[in-house]
């Protein structure tokens, strides 16, 4: 089996997104937990077809040409500004050139989740709001749910 540089591959994915196809990746990192779990879940994506909105999950690529999947917590004249659901510092400004592609929906513990569920409007809006406690409610919650990963990493 060929082995594949992930930077190699997310620049396909994104060529494949930029032409007007849905795809997929299976989500790597604890950026996006509790929300979305590292090598269990699955981001679809496609190219923006409207305007991005705080809340959106977005694929962007950084100056250093890192690729980055996080969520918009706020958007401003100098820019967008990103943060992963399991982090409290905020990145940005982040030009909006620099996104190329924007969560459509995800397999989540498979189960697929879209932006109307109830779970991912909790993630994109009062979670939002949390960021000085999440340290507390992520150990709340792999405490409930007997999910080491996040710790284990």
């Amino acid at each position: 089996m060929r082995r594949i540089d992930t930077f190699e591959y997310i620049s396909v994915l994104r060529e494949l997104a930029e032409s007007g196809h849905e795809v997929c990746v299976k989500v790597s990192g604890h950026s996006m937990y509790p929300f979305l779990h590292s090598g269990r879940d699955t981001a679809f994506f496609k190219k923006p077809d409207r305007e991005l909105r705080v809340g959106d999950i977005v694929f962007y690529q950084r100056f250093n040409g890192q690729y980055i999947l996080h969520r918009i917590c706020k958007i401003d004249d100098s820019g967008l500004y990103m943060l992963g659901d399991s982090q409290q510092r905020i990145e940005g400004p982040i030009a909006p050139e620099q996104v190329f592609a924007v969560v459509t929906h995800v397999e989540r513990d498979g189960k697929e989740i879209w932006p109307d569920n109830a779970l991912w409007s909790f993630y994109a809006g009062s979670w939002r709001h949390l960021v000085s406690v999440r340290p507390w409610l992520i150990k709340l919650y792999t405490v409930l749910h007997r999910d080491n990963s996040y710790y284990n990493r």
